[in-house]
């Protein structure tokens, strides 16, 4: 008889956005004459840059040609976008990246899953927490947590590190020494960032330790504070502890198209042997790679009316997110985040549970929002809204949260 990952009945109940999703879908069926506004999943609303759709409808027509057609992807992506994304991303910030240590990807998000399987089940993980479900419930799925707590809703052989009010969200460097460190920063879902100093304090804490860190930038686009780095190797030493990831969906509005990709430095080694040849591996045999068409798309974003159009909508989603900042601070909320991501991070009134505060907006506010404690235990108490609806819902929305 075949035999299942067993891991996977360690998780508990399903993923945040399904559960949040099947909620909303039953409130909708209840109540088919609500207008029920969206500010909880992370989903952009703004079309793809004129200067994307141009790329696209011109990758599509050399598809249609013999002489120009493409099939299958190289499997570190095609060296266009690399070049471009070395140029752009790193060059111009003062950090060599080689083409080689460059691996474009469907997105971020299949990347945090899938960088686990380079890494041996007895490594033990630490998250900043609240943070991004995906890196504990990926590390769940291959055997590396240990078991589900319930009554502590945490796992037994994760380390937590709480970001709180009280320590302005910032990490400490934990007691316990962990193998792999998850940052994300921006912060998904508390919006807050680490300056320089404090990024380098963990940088030289995983060369110390002999730890790799495992670093989200996926929101680095929306960072307005000069003291705050848009990539960990800004750092010194960051190149033997680091890999970064990055995704296309929230700068440039990819979350239909999928595109992303990871650093992997050649320098970064575990003992021997170094991680870029095994994610090389890895990204080639398990490939998840994106087609020419988008890839070319990709290479637009980083174009000069790209990065014009781009801005643009960036700076619309953040002129959301000071809205809702200050309209939610003037009802006398107490809110974080919004200034270097688009996501804004709120107390519940009157120490409420996040869930019966999502009840309570939805039911009678009809606006959907995301509860703090599916990001993790410290995130109990809290409430992620975000930027990414339209002007109008947005004004709406706190219209609608002012009369609750």
């Amino acid at each position: 008889m075949f035999k299942i990952n067993d891991n996977y009945l360690k998780l508990p109940g399903s993923y945040l956005f399904s559960t949040i999703g099947k909620k909303v879908a039953a409130f909708k069926e209840e109540n088919p004459d609500k207008d029920v506004i969206s500010l909880g999943i992370g989903d952009v609303t703004q079309p793809l840059a004129p200067a994307v759709i141009k790329a696209l409808h011109d990758a599509v027509d050399e598809m249609s040609k013999a002489e120009t057609f493409h099939g299958y992807a190289p499997d570190l992506g095609y060296e266009f976008l690399r070049r471009a994304i070395a140029d752009n991303d790193y060059r111009a910030r003062g950090v060599e990246i080689a083409l080689d240590e460059i691996f474009v990807s469907d997105g971020a998000k299949s990347d945090s899953g899938n960088i686990v399987d380079i890494f041996s089940e007895d490594n033990v993980i630490a998250v900043t927490d609240p943070v991004y479900p995906v890196y504990v419930d990926s590390n769940a799925m291959s055997g590396k947590t240990g078991e589900y707590w319930k009554d502590k809703e945490c796992w037994s052989n994760v380390i937590y590190m709480p970001c709180m009010a009280e320590n302005n969200f910032v990490p400490e460097l934990p007691e316990k020494t962990p193998d792999i460190i998850y940052i994300c920063c921006p912060n998904n879902p508390t919006g807050t960032t680490l300056t320089k100093e404090d990024l380098q304090k963990w940088v030289s804490y995983a060369n110390e330790k002999k730890a790799v860190i495992i670093y989200d930038a996926a929101y680095e686009a929306y960072i307005s504070e000069d003291n705050v780095p848009h990539s960990i190797y800004e750092c010194d030493g960051a190149k033997t502890c680091a890999i970064e990831m990055r995704s296309f969906s929230k700068n440039a509005g990819f979350t239909g198209t999928r595109l992303g990709f990871t650093i992997v430095p050649k320098e970064l080694k575990s003992g021997d042997v170094s991680l870029n040849s095994l994610w090389a591996r890895r990204h080639g045999t398990k490939f998840n790679g994106a087609p020419y068409i988008i890839q070319r798309a990709g290479e637009a974003v980083y174009s000069e009316e790209g990065k014009a159009q781009t801005k643009e909508q960036i700076a619309f989603y953040m002129k959301n997110a000071k809205n809702i900042r200050e309209g939610l601070s003037d009802m006398g909320y107490t809110v974080f985040g919004g200034v270097n991501a688009p996501y804004i991070w709120l107390q519940t009134p009157d120490g409420m549970k996040s869930w019966d505060f999502f009840d309570l907006l939805l039911e009678k506010a009809n606006v959907v929002g995301t509860p703090g404690s599916g990001f993790g235990p410290s995130g109990e108490g809290y409430f992620r809204l975000t930027a990414f609806g339209s002007a109008e819902n947005t004004e709406k929305a706190l219209e609608r949260i002012k009369k609750l």
